[in-house]
């Protein structure tokens, strides 16, 4: 579906005048955090609250803090007023990186409708969301702007946070590189980044041409105080709480689209070969899914599925059977083309909800460790909730 810009929403008119709007307006809990200081100092948030909550509070006030608290299981390691820094006063990067995990997922529910209903249903039933992991896409080339090439976008924030490599996932079929990162603070509650990599050099010249163009006018979201603030983190694992306050919509800015409007010509050409890159091309590095963790996905399948929601068909199972994951399909979201008659909407896929499943397992001389890993023919499957014909999910 399209339709010419007179007809636009408010996120399309932003998104078609300027890049720069529309990042601002993707990153809405950035612009809340800046709205909340407006009105008052993180310093008069109740010093009694976890530091955790004063974290939130800052970044997106009281309501939508005390909302994530009581939703999400929070680690007993950060659930306390106690910062957890080696140095008294400071905040751990552990509270920063579970701070940030909490506001991405709220952003990404915000964006899916099934993905809050069902948060919703959880809430009523006074359960909890346990925050396995998020994806998000990246692509390796080298007309990237002012944008760090590939996952490199991305773990440059990632590191400093407390994240190590846990594996690597070859997904040959549709031309990417998936890699999996865990908090070496903790590494089972803390939830795990998927972060894949496009290879745009596998496809066609007039693929690599039309990536190009898209993304050639990518600007980078942080600025020299972000990446001091980092280095900082990286070198002592702690921040103030007013630094780590001022960094948080930094990294939220990361985990957005980076690069201006794509014309849909290129657009085209890219859903052609990819339906990853074309969903690249309007989604950028926002969070393709979160994942919670649950006892039993077949179970939760079919009560989604009784509730009418549009849960995959099909459970998909890894090879060794440790790792069980269904999802729902991804929300449909108005973005902006421009065409040589002006700019069109359409219709096309945005993110989504998923649900995974995790044995308990022997590894590496320890007994009964959570199985942490993921599979590359899972996460293939997976990734088709965004393609835009989702029949044989």
């Amino acid at each position: 579906m399209e339709y010419r810009l007179k007809k636009m929403s408010l996120v399309a008119i932003f998104d078609a005048i300027d890049n720069r709007c529309y990042l601002l307006l993707n990153s809405s809990l950035a612009s809340q955090y800046f709205n909340q200081m407006k009105t008052h100092s993180v310093h008069h948030i109740d010093p009694h609250t976890s530091i955790l909550e004063r974290l939130l509070t800052a970044c997106v006030g009281h309501s939508e803090s005390v909302r994530l608290m009581r939703l999400m299981v929070i680690p007993a390691q950060i659930s306390g007023i106690a910062d957890g820094a080696s140095v008294p006063g400071e905040v751990s990067r552990s509270h920063i990186a579970f701070a940030m995990n909490m506001l991405l997922f709220l952003d990404l529910i915000k964006r899916v409708p099934e993905g809050n209903a069902y948060v919703e249903d959880v809430a009523r039933n006074d359960g909890k969301v346990f925050f396995d992991h998020g994806a998000v896409r990246t692509v390796l080339i080298s007309a990237l702007g002012a944008l760090p090439a590939g996952e490199i976008a991305l773990t440059r924030v990632l590191k400093p946070l407390g994240y190590c490599l846990n594996d690597i996932y070859p997904l040959p079929r549709i031309k990417m590189t998936g890699r999996a990162y865990f908090h070496e603070d903790m590494r089972e509650e803390m939830p795990q980044f998927f972060v894949s990599e496009l290879h745009v050099d596998q496809f066609s010249t007039e693929f690599q041409a039309a990536a190009a163009r898209v993304l050639e006018s990518s600007i980078d979201p942080l600025g020299s105080d972000d990446l001091a603030l980092l280095k900082k983190l990286e070198q002592a694992h702690s921040l103030s709480f007013d630094e780590a306050v001022a960094l948080l919509p930094a990294l939220l800015r990361c985990f957005s689209r980076q690069h201006g409007v794509p014309s849909l010509p290129d657009y085209e050409i890219l859903l052609k070969e990819s339906q990853e890159m074309a969903w690249i091309a309007t989604e950028g590095n926002a969070f393709n899914h979160v994942t919670d963790r649950v006892p039993d996905v077949f179970a939760l399948a079919e009560e989604q599925r009784a509730l009418g929601r549009s849960i995959k068909a099909k459970v998909e199972v890894s090879a060794r059977g440790t790792v069980r994951q269904t999802a729902f399909r991804a929300a449909e979201v108005e973005r902006v083309f421009a065409t040589e008659k002006g700019c069109i909407v359409r219709r096309v896929p945005g993110s989504f909800y998923e649900f995974i499943s995790r044995d308990r397992i022997d590894r590496d001389g320890e007994s009964n460790v959570l199985e942490l890993g993921f599979d590359s023919g899972n996460a293939t499957a997976i990734f088709q909730m965004t393609a835009a014909d989702q029949a044989a999910c």
